[in-house]
This record gives structure tokens, sequence and C-alpha cells, in this order.
């Protein structure tokens, strides 16, 4: 099939899908609405970010609903408010010529009066956040036990935001004999879990393979020092002067930082987050949209519902939690047939999480060099001449020519340019004039143990008297350790928790930081000891001679609490664990708090 003519949709439809300027059907499109529409069946379609999926499970949709009637006969879910309101908008466009229609969004963040007061007018379609829709349920201000449709959108990242129980509890409420379509980017064993149970023998297609990344877009990583993370964001953002691009973080806050440091340094950015207001959400999203924003920085669940086609780069300033999350990321752009780069900045205790990655989206990336000051400035200065030759004359410039001509008048072409070209040029240089090299050695990776042996010399290891017994496990400590130093969650790696102590990992250069620290350190009124550690972590069978061979006595291992534990004990237990075991699990935190020195203001782009 090549046309929507043929997978059978009806005139309204078609008239609708002109006026779009749709041509032809996209794959998921192709093989979904024929199915849709030949046989009540339940669906299962695996498709990425971008494809199309919305007018693939709308266009059955709208065509099988009896527009006459006023009860509501369609239920969406979809995972945040701007999703919601996406669908919405563009079920209203798929049904524009369907005289009588009534589709209305139900999310939280607004009036949930005047929601219910919308469906009670006759909704026969209802567009839904699983929260809201649960809490209006509960009110009995919609009835769904009538639908006859039931679709799930991006149900991977429903479920991946908690809201299984609340898909759960809304779809007890609908019949059973309903048409349920479950459409998803990935096909994690929750999502499976919940086709299991909700669907009877559902038909499923395939866009791709299952979890793959789309071909249209490209993937490279950055190999840099966790705190010179930000740093490297703006090199890769200076050298690409016509980026319009999404940077993910992991949390609201890092979220908030990093805009509001792009922002200070002259960039045009924004932030998009949970913590913000709608409205403040929808001025920052309406500004992305009319590129007054081109650079956004947000969150993975802010983040759904983004529905720009012309975003050149998505940058992963921190890696997502769930290795699933980074195809959804990436799916923001190489979208409506255009290309698109996905950009990632690791530390080194992050690398291996790239190997995993492309072992679900089934692509290589491709290690590349954060650019030097040369390379940006001769990328800027280049932009700049083109943007200048390609500029079209505004002619109300020839009354002040004449003036412009005596100004100078003893300066030759080549002088002249020099001294054009040289007021942008100059700021470029002096900014990133002998800037040191953020690119970092990668050095030999084990894939399977996922730790990295080259560059072993360049961290300090540390033994520290604290362990299971004191309420701690890796992540915990490596919490304390981080708020305690004031350190980034990438300045702390290999964190190993036995039952009364433990061992992590720093830069050399963080080392006399920490030693200095916890001289003479208490916390809850007992002494923390941290002393250096020739364990390396790598399980190799060398006894621990902290700090040069030192014995020191183990008079804090036990703590200073109710009872001191016995000191040979802790000594044989200490040994058994350096000559014996691996670390259960190397860090791969990526959230960063550290931002290097800014350059000076620059001007808006």
């Amino acid at each position: 099939m090549s046309t929507f003519q043929d997978l059978g949709l009806n005139d309204h439809l078609l008239q609708a899908i002109t006026d779009l300027g749709f041509t032809k059907p996209s794959e998921v499109q192709e093989k979904a609405i024929p199915i849709l529409l030949e046989s009540e069946t339940d669906l299962v379609a695996l498709a990425q970010t971008g494809t199309g999926k919305t007018a693939a499970f709308g266009f059955p949709m709208l065509e099988k609903i009896n527009i006459d009637s006023r009860t509501t006969q369609g239920l969406i879910l979809s995972p945040t408010r701007e999703l919601c309101l996406q669908i919405t908008n563009e079920m209203k466009q798929y049904g524009k010529y369907c005289k009588g229609l009534n589709v209305v969004a139900i999310y939280g963040g607004s009036s949930i009066t005047d929601q219910a007061r919308e469906v009670k007018r006759g909704a026969q379609i209802i567009v839904a956040t699983p929260g809201r829709m649960k809490d209006m349920i509960k009110r009995r201000l919609v009835d769904i036990s009538k639908i006859e449709y039931a679709v799930l959108d991006e149900a991977d990242e429903m479920l991946n935001m908690g809201f299984y129980e609340d898909i759960t509890d809304i779809l007890s409420h609908t019949p059973e004999d309903k048409s349920t379509w479950l459409f998803s980017a990935t096909m994690p064993k929750e999502v499976a879990t919940i086709a299991k149970k909700f669907m009877k023998s559902p038909k499923e297609i395939t866009v791709g393979n299952k979890n793959e990344s789309t071909n249209q877009v490209s993937h490279e990583y950055y190999l840099v020092n966790a705190r010179d993370r930000y740093q490297a964001l703006k090199r890769l953002s200076d050298a690409n002067p016509d980026i319009f691009s999404v940077v993910f973080c992991r949390t609201k806050r890092d979220t908030q930082k990093v805009a509001e440091k792009l922002i200070e340094d002259g960039y045009s950015a924004g932030a998009l987050h949970g913590d913000l207001s709608q409205n403040q959400r929808d001025l920052v999203m309406k500004s992305f949209r009319n590129k007054q924003i081109q650079t956004l920085v947000a969150t993975d669940v802010a983040a759904r519902g983004i529905d720009v086609d012309d975003i050149t780069h998505v940058i992963n300033y921190q890696l997502p939690d769930e290795p699933e999350v980074y195809t959804h990321r990436s799916g923001r752009t190489g979208r409506a047939g255009k290309t698109g780069v996905s950009m990632v900045i690791v530390s080194k205790s992050e690398v291996r999480k790239i190997k995993g990655i492309e072992r679900i989206i089934k692509k290589q990336f491709e290690k590349k060099e954060i650019p030097d000051g040369a390379e940006i400035c001769e990328v800027q200065l280049m932009s700049l001449a083109n943007k200048i030759h390609n500029t079209e004359i505004n002619h109300e410039i020839d009354k002040h020519l004449t003036s412009i001509n005596d100004l100078f008048v003893d300066t030759d072409k080549d002088e002249l340019i020099k001294k054009f070209f040289s007021v942008e040029f100059t700021r470029f240089y002096n900014y990133y004039n002998k800037s040191k090299n953020l690119n970092i050695a990668e050095g030999s990776f084990d894939q399977d143990s996922g730790r990295s042996f080259g560059g072993s010399k360049n961290t300090t290891r540390y033994f520290i008297n604290v362990g299971k017994k004191d309420g701690y496990d890796w992540m915990k400590l490596k919490d304390f350790l981080k708020e305690v130093l004031v350190l980034g969650r990438d300045d702390v790696f290999k964190v190993e928790v036995k039952d009364s102590f433990s061992f992590f990992n720093t830069e050399n250069e963080q080392k006399e930081k920490v030693l200095a620290f916890f001289t003479d350190y208490k916390h809850d009124g007992r002494f923390v000891n941290v002393e250096v550690s020739e364990n390396r972590g790598g399980g190799g069978r060398r006894n621990d001679r902290r700090s040069g061979g030192r014995k020191r006595d183990e008079r804090r291992s036990g703590g200073r609490r109710e009872g001191r534990r016995s000191d040979s004990g802790n000594r044989s237990e200490r040994r058994r664990s350096e000559n014996n075991s691996k670390p259960r699990r190397s860090d791969s935190g990526s959230k960063s708090n550290d931002f290097a020195a800014s350059r000076p203001r620059r001007s808006r782009r």
C-alpha cells in the first residue's frame, strides 16, 4: 500500500489528511491501520517516537466510533500532560470534518471542574493522563463503562513513571469486550506483563526491531572527566552553531542548574521539568517551538510529548538510569524523514553503559573528541561568513552608505574584512585561547565486568570504617560521601560496601581533599576514618597496606556507639574481602553538580 486511500479510510478522514499535507502513510500506519479497521482485535505496536503512532490508532478510532452518540467510546491514556494535549490536538485535526466530534483532554494542573463539564457535554473520545483519570473516576465525574476502544500510548514510559496501579485501576472500570491497542517504543518485561494481563491474543506489529533506534539518528559519545561535563556541553554547542537541541539531565535540580548556567553564559536556553508551574512549562515550550530557545534542557518525564520535528541534536548530559529510556531520548531527533545526532557525554565510570545501550538499540556509538578552541573558532568564523554571504540586502541601509564609506575611506578590502569578522572571532578566540583539552583516554575495557583498567593509576582507592551494619548500601554511602565532600556524583565511584567497612574511589586530584576532611570527622557521635587502600577493587590478592603500610589500630572500625566491635574480627574480615572478593557493582551514577568557570557573557544567537 502506498496511499491513505488504499488503507480504506472514509472521505472525511482523507480530506483532513489532505489538509494536513500527509502524502503517504508511515510504516507503522501502513501496518496498523488495516488491521484495526478490518477486525475488532487487540494490538501491540512497537515503533519509535516520531513515527506517526498517533495517526496509526487515531484514524481507526475515528473511523469506528459513532459520532451521533454522546457516549464515551474511546479512551486514550498517555504519560504526560504535554503528550495528552498533543494527542488531543491531533485527534481534533484528524476529525475536523467529523461533525459533532468532541475530543476532551483530562490532565492534572488544570481545573477538574472544567474538564468534567466538557466530558458531560458528551465526549466520544477522552485523552487522559492516568493520575487525573483515576481521580475523576473516583469522583464519578466520568463514565468509561461503555468504551469500545482503549489505547495505551507510550506504554513503556507510563510504566517507567510508576503508573501500573493507576492503569490497572482505570481498566478495571472498562468492559471486558473492548479492544485494547498498546503502542510503545520499547518492549521491556513490564510492558509484556501488562499486555498479557489486559489483552486477549493481541496481534503484534513491529517497525524495525524491538527497542531498536531509527536509522535516521547517528550516535556519538564523548569521554571527559565528570568535572568537565558542563564545559564539554558548551563546546559541543559552540561547534554546531545552528544547533537546535534537547539536553537531557536525570534530575529536576540538575536540569534547572544547567539551564541557568547556559543562560548566564549567553546561550539561548530554557529548562523543562516537573517543578515548573503549568504556565511556565507552556511558555517554555512555546518559545522552543518558535525557536526563540535554541537549547531546551529537560528531564525525561517533562520531555514526553515534545512534538518538534526540526530538533537537530539530542545531548545526553547524563545517561538515564534505564538503558531503554535512551531510545526515547534519541527519538526526539531524526523525525519526519530528517536526520539527527544523539550525543552522550560520559565519564570513565559510565563507559560500560554505552555498551549496554548498543546492545539494546542495535546501533554502534562512534567515539568522538570534544573539539578544541581552534576548531570552534574556525567553525564559528565560517558560520558567520556563510550567514553574511547568504543575507538578503536591506536597501534601507543605502542612505547610510556615504557615512560608512567615509569612515573606511582609508581601509582596503582585506583589512575591512578582517576588522568586520574580528568582532565575532575575537570573542571566541579570547575565550578558547589556551583552553585545555577536555578529552581523556578510555583505556582498555572489560565489557563483561564493566571495569575500565586503563587510567587506574589516576585514581585513589580508600578504606572507610562504615558498612552494612551502619545502615549503608553502595548508593547510600555514595550519596553520603558526595554530600559531605561536596563532590559530583561521578567523582565517587567503585563503591564497595562490606559488613563493617567499605571501599570507594576518587580521582587522584581529590585525594588531599578527602583525607583532610576525614582527619577528625564525627558523624552521629562517632569518628569516621578514611585511609588510602592498596585494594584496587579488582579482586586481586593484595593485602591492605594503607598509606604506605601504616599499621593503624582499628579503634574506629567498629564505631563508638553502644559497644565496640572486635578489632581482630574486623581486620580478618577485611583481609578476606580484599584477598577474595570483587566489587558487587561499580558505580554508574551520572549526576554532576560541578560547573567549570564560564566564559564572558556572549551575545544571544
